[in-house]
């Protein structure tokens, strides 16, 4: 027995949803997957920034105060020294460690003949 054949409108209107849960599926989903990337990056990247300010504000505490007036007088600017090269070292090993590929790019395949 043959397949009914539906008429033309029913069988435009199936091709109409059809395309718009494709245009949906192919955008809207990953704009909204984005976005929940977006904003679980910018979470984490404010409390890793907290953490850190805390961490180097207790050790310039640490470095000023605990160590019996070893920091005083004339040597007082040596504790901000410190933390602000142990600071940079952080930001120079953060920069390093972030790669150049895009959200769900593949990693970069390095040749291990280049590193000679």
């Amino acid at each position: 027995m043959a397949p009914s054949l539906k008429n033309v409108p029913d069988t435009l209107q199936d091709l109409w949803e059809l395309l718009v849960a494709y245009a949906k599926q192919e955008t809207v989903d990953p704009l909204r997957n984005l976005g929940r990337y977006l904003g679980f990056g910018l979470a984490g990247m404010a409390l890793l920034t907290l953490g850190t300010f805390f961490l180097a504000m207790s050790l310039l505490r640490f470095l000023q105060t605990m160590l019996g007036g070893f920091f005083d007088g004339f040597w007082s600017w040596v504790p901000y020294v410190i933390v602000i090269v142990l600071l940079s070292g952080v930001i120079a090993l953060a920069l390093k460690r972030i790669d150049k590929g895009g959200i769900g790019a593949a990693p970069v395949a390095t040749d291990p003949r280049s590193a000679r």
